[in-house]
């Protein structure tokens, strides 16, 4: 890429889309190409089609996804499967019929089995049977990892597949029953601590509400009191947690610098596993997450481990040997990240 060319990031205003929107501009790149989906549903072939006809985009951004958390994965396994084949099929599909020079094709780690050896491989994809709550969905993403293979293979495009760790960071859904955990974790004890010093006002205008009753009801049904916050699971299980602008510059850095040729090995007969974990290698507890939350937050009550929810897979962390060979480390560290994110939260 160069600073004159023309980029397409689909997800601009996403957790992951925003994130190389700055990372863009900061570089100095002045030919971005963004599009709501109000202005352009990618599920819809036709509109797609149109869209790639009149903008011709030379480098393309997937970022544009339907995501959520455990609770949305598992209750509309229809719209996720449905939504992001659709999305990925029609963006793929149409790079490569209008000519695009690069397509970045962004997944997550939850493509790697359920019991998967750890920390986790590339090699390790297809070995062995998914974590079920969020089957849909990563079937879906492991479909666009061996579409952008087959394309790549046949048609000799130059589409890469990443693989994100669970990301945080600036513009992350802290929807109470949508999001990811450490966002959840965030607003409930943020919540919660303005219910115990009775910072009422501070609570409605939060949840949009006008009632304290109504308020108190209502985060209730999410474990969420002046006393204490509801936790789904043990705490034991250990995730990893990467800054979504370190993300978005290992993103930038694959786009600016590698190739598709530079995933795999080339003495190999079958070419697989291409895609490229980005993470930071390390991981932490659910409970000691939450235990910094609660500190950096500075909550006075309880956390309080429901074991009747499910833990889900005990432990997810990125084999990062890949990216780290192609040039790449992560440098924000995860205390520092909780703090930016939480004062990011507070400020909007």
């Amino acid at each position: 890429m160069n600073i004159e060319s023309k980029i397409y990031i689909a997800g601009h205003r996403g957790l992951v889309g925003s994130a190389l929107l700055d990372n863009l501009k900061q570089k100095g790149y002045n030919n971005i190409i963004t599009r709501t989906h109000k202005e352009l549903d990618l599920t819809n072939q036709k509109s797609v089609e149109d869209f790639f006809a009149s903008e011709t985009p030379d480098y393309v951004f997937l970022a544009a996804a339907k995501v959520g958390g455990i609770i949305a994965n598992n209750t509309y396994r229809a719209d996720f499967i449905y939504a992001n084949m659709m999305i990925q099929n029609n963006v793929i599909h149409q790079s490569y019929k209008h000519g695009v020079k690069k397509l970045l094709f962004l997944g997550s780690t939850c493509i790697y089995p359920k019991n998967s050896p750890q920390p986790m491989k590339e090699e390790y994809l297809l070995t062995d049977t998914l974590e079920y709550t969020n089957e849909p969905y990563a079937i879906a993403k492991i479909a666009g990892i061996k579409m952008c293979e087959s394309y790549n293979l046949q048609y000799g495009t130059n589409y890469i597949s990443v693989m994100p760790t669970n990301l945080y960071g600036p513009n992350d859904n802290f929807d109470l029953e949508k999001s990811h955990v450490l966002p959840a974790l965030i607003r409930k004890i943020h919540l919660a601590k303005l219910l115990s010093q009775n910072k009422n006002e501070e609570v409605l205008k939060d949840l949009g509400l006008s009632n304290l009753e109504d308020a108190k009801a209502y985060l209730s049904g999410f474990g969420v009191s002046e006393s204490g916050v509801e936790i789904w699971g043990s705490g034991k299980p250990k995730r990893e947690f990467l800054w979504s602008k370190d993300m978005a510059d290992a993103c930038v850095f694959i786009m600016e610098n590698r190739d598709f040729s530079d995933t795999f090995s080339e003495e190999k007969k079958e070419i697989r596993n291409t895609h490229i974990n980005i993470g930071t290698g390390e991981d932490i507890s659910i409970k000691e997450l939450a235990e910094t939350v609660k500190a950096i937050i500075g909550f006075k009550g309880n956390l309080l481990y429901n074991i009747d929810k499910p833990d889900g897979t005990l432990r997810k962390l990125t084999d990062v040997s890949k990216l780290n060979d192609l040039g790449w480390k992560h440098t924000m560290d995860l205390e520092n990240g909780i703090k930016e994110m939480y004062e990011w939260y507070r400020n909007k």
